[in-house]
């Protein structure tokens, strides 16, 4: 019965797709064929109506139809015409729907840090480019090592994404490990961190570096699955289990505008202590359920 569940669940997110992909390709291409940032910027406002509507579309039957157990907890005080950075642990591609069910509408158009692999995915890419998400390429030390300028590639993606981002309110989301938990990985990398794999500074750092005075503050989630291998497949089916979903706010410390992540070592170990300190707090409360 649950598969049978999971294989309608999947049907519905087709549907959905193809549906509201329809006026997705077609702003895009009039976005292609627009001249000059500003009307640009008047298209982007629409493809983002239709991302919501998306969004909202799938949130309302999965609420319905799969029925998840969610205990949400979440700061007063969010708003739509404000500027947020989110930052969330990861265990699974549901952790995306969990924070839509707890963010949609509160606070503006979410963005994601992508792989560059993910913009070859029909239709969803296609959504994701026109949406001006920013892709990552994520290269392996040893090829950093060979060729350092290609570090400046994924920079230079998020410092596009940062000045168009003062153009209009938007939620920026990270998962900072860079990847799904899993105690595999976790040993893998030697992290100190039970429930979570170590952090990755660099992007965040950049965004509160250049954004940082736009920001109304840091919505810092933390998710926690009663199921210890929790998966997309499982949700779909109905039977993750209890889901968790905590939030506070943080604000955005001042010193985080006075120095930059690349060219300050003073202040890239500044940054790690306080995201360390973040995610040891983080995995004492995981610890503590």
């Amino acid at each position: 019965m649950s598969t049978l569940k999971g294989i309608v669940s999947v049907l519905l997110l087709i549907l959905g797709t193809l549906f509201w992909g329809v006026p997705l390709v077609l702003l895009t291409a009039i976005k292609l064929i627009t001249p000059g940032r500003r009307l640009r910027r008047f298209i982007l406002g629409g493809l983002n109506g239709v991302a919501l509507n998306w969004i909202g579309f799938n949130l309302w039957w999965m609420r319905h139809w799969l029925k998840p157990q969610v205990s949400m907890s979440l700061p007063e005080g969010l708003a739509r015409d404000q500027w947020w950075l989110v930052l969330s642990n990861h265990r699974s591609w549901t952790d995306i729907f969990m924070l839509l069910m707890g963010l949609h509408r509160r606070i503006p158009m979410p963005r994601f840090f992508l792989k560059q692999q993910l913009i070859w995915v029909p239709i969803v890419g296609l959504a994701w480019w026109a949406l001006e998400y920013p892709f990552m390429r994520r290269y392996t030390k040893q090829q950093l090592a060979r060729k350092p300028q290609l570090a400046r590639i994924d920079r230079e993606a998020t410092e596009r994404m940062c000045e168009r981002a003062r153009e209009m309110p938007i939620a920026i989301f990270n998962f900072v490990e860079g990847t799904r938990f899993t105690p595999a990985k976790r040993d893998l990398q030697n992290s100190p961190f039970r429930h979570l794999l170590k952090p990755k500074a660099g992007g965040i750092a950049q965004v509160l570096n250049l954004l940082g005075d736009r920001l109304s503050g840091i919505l810092d989630f933390t998710l926690r699955y009663q199921n210890p291998n929790p998966t997309f497949w499982g949700f779909l089916c109905g039977r993750e289990g209890p889901i968790s979903v905590e939030a506070r706010l943080i604000d955005v410390p001042a010193w985080m505008q006075e120095g930059s992540y690349y060219d300050d070592p003073h202040y890239k170990e500044r940054f790690h202590s306080w995201l360390n300190a973040l995610w040891q707090e983080k995995d004492e409360a995981l610890d503590s359920r």
